[in-house]
């Protein structure tokens, strides 16, 4: 194995899938438990605590987004990675994902390759977000907006304003160097994963909603480029 992360919880309700996922994944070296609906999901989370979750959105009883709430609640998985499994592509079926806290998103039907490519390409990111050698401060303050980072609270004119985990790494990035200039191509890679596919229009979405909370004219869009925190 390229990296030590390497436990991945496969949840579906499809037995077919879940054997198919299983198989290419045990093939490449991880270590693999499975579920079958969001109930089972959360009780395996917690008894496994996996690095990944690849969790379907469509599932009886409890569907993925419940699921993926109600895991990103839970203290020990809150840094636990999960990627939805979809057949429905829509912008707003994605939308909802990251907003329930997803860091990837892999479409059905599931072609191997791109599967154990995202997954690298997620578990990376995990590696590199444990690393020691990653050295972030735990407070960004620019003008009257406060991001502190390990409470994942911020506060704009000491009134607390709540942000889901995108929207808060998104400002964040924005943040670590107001006037900046982010690329989309850099925001794209730093938030969401280069390797994982969303569709042009997500970053336009998730930069509106953060407007409109801290207000339009703090986020400046630069034309044909990307986008910078006015300071």
């Amino acid at each position: 194995m390229e990296y030590n992360y390497n436990k991945i919880l496969v949840v579906d309700d499809e037995e077919d899938i879940v054997e198919f996922i299983s198989y290419n994944l045990i093939k490449e070296g991880y270590d693999v438990s499975t579920a079958k609906n969001g109930w089972e999901a959360i009780n395996q989370a917690k008894l496994f605590k996996p690095h990944l979750i690849l969790l379907d959105i469509m599932m009886p009883e409890m569907d993925g987004i419940e699921a993926c709430e109600e895991i990103r609640s839970i203290p020990g998985l809150s840094q636990t990675l999960i990627a939805f499994l979809s057949a429905r592509s829509e912008d707003y079926t994605q939308i909802a994902a990251f907003n329930a806290g997803a860091d990837g998103f892999i479409a059905k039907p599931i072609r191997p390759k791109v599967l154990t490519s995202t997954i690298k390409a997620l578990l990376k990111r995990y590696s590199i977000n444990h690393s020691e050698k990653v050295i972030t401060s735990k407070y960004a303050k620019v003008s009257d907006v406060l991001i502190d980072k390990e409470r994942h609270l911020v506060t704009l004119n000491g009134k607390e304003i709540d942000l889901p985990k995108k929207e808060f790494n998104l400002l964040s990035l924005l943040l670590s160097k107001p006037s900046r200039v982010f690329t989309r191509e850099e925001i794209f890679d730093q938030i969401w994963g280069a390797d994982v596919i969303v569709s042009e229009r997500t970053i336009d979405v998730y930069i509106r909603k953060i407007r409109e909370k801290i207000g339009v004219e703090r986020i400046k869009t630069v034309k044909g480029v990307g986008y910078k925190f006015i300071a």
